[in-house]
């Protein structure tokens, strides 16, 4: 029974750790869309993002079978316990994640105003590019029972935060300009709903953290502030 219950559990782990980089891919493959500057994407390369998310779908649903199925069969001692609940949240955060870059990238698909966006892409990029690292980091923290990296994710959020602010008083700045163009006003609302989307990749990275947290020492810090 032990030897199956372990099998499960690895089974679950390596299944976790293709779902985990898919969505690492993702954002990758998005910051170097991003990176352009340009409103209009390779076909190719939007197609890939969108065919990679339908995978992670059907793989986030594999994973929280096998997950359920474990748990009932083999009766896993407390530690396997919170590590496959630890597995559980981090799953569900990153299919979120997964949900977010395409989301980010149908904002850039219907800006109107290229100029716009151009102006602030170096801004959004390097939202990104944090909110990347952030999410790197916190699964790094989980796959390794790296408690320093967690913290540090968890502490970084703010830092995103940061970029949000700036980014929002430049499109404040510029909007005051051309109260009148429709696709303009249109635009920037496109801006802000793609930021608001990078920010909360950020928060998933915290969410994530969280769960690493929970599986290397049992506490859980959700709603906690780290001291």
């Amino acid at each position: 029974m032990t030897l199956k219950k372990d099998d499960a559990i690895k089974a679950i782990m390596s299944d976790f750790e293709d779902f985990a980089n898919l969505v690492l891919h993702q954002l990758d493959l998005l910051e170097t869309l991003i990176s352009t500057g340009e409103t209009q994407f390779p076909k190719e390369q939007s197609k890939e993002l969108y065919d990679n998310e339908n995978k992670l779908d059907k793989l986030e649903v594999k994973i929280s079978d096998k997950i359920i199925n474990t748990i009932t069969l083999y009766q896993p001692v407390a530690s396997d316990i919170r590590k496959i609940m630890a597995c559980y949240r981090i799953i569900i955060s990153l299919e979120r994640v997964g949900d977010m870059v395409i989301n980010v990238l149908r904002f850039v698909e219907s800006i109107k105003t290229p100029k716009v966006y151009t102006e602030l892409s170096e801004v959004v990029s390097n939202m990104l590019i944090q909110s990347a690292n952030m999410v790197n980091k916190s699964l790094l923290a989980f796959t390794n029972d790296d408690k320093d990296y967690a913290i540090w994710t968890i502490k970084n959020d703010a830092v995103v935060d940061e970029l949000n602010r700036k980014m929002l008083k430049k499109a404040i700045k510029k909007s005051t300009s051309s109260n009148d163009d429709k696709e303009l006003l249109l635009s920037f609302i496109n801006m802000n709903s793609m930021v608001t989307t990078i920010e909360r990749i950020a928060d998933q990275a915290t969410n994530i953290a969280e769960a690493a947290i929970y599986s290397i020492e049992g506490k859980d810090i959700r709603h906690k502030d780290l001291k």
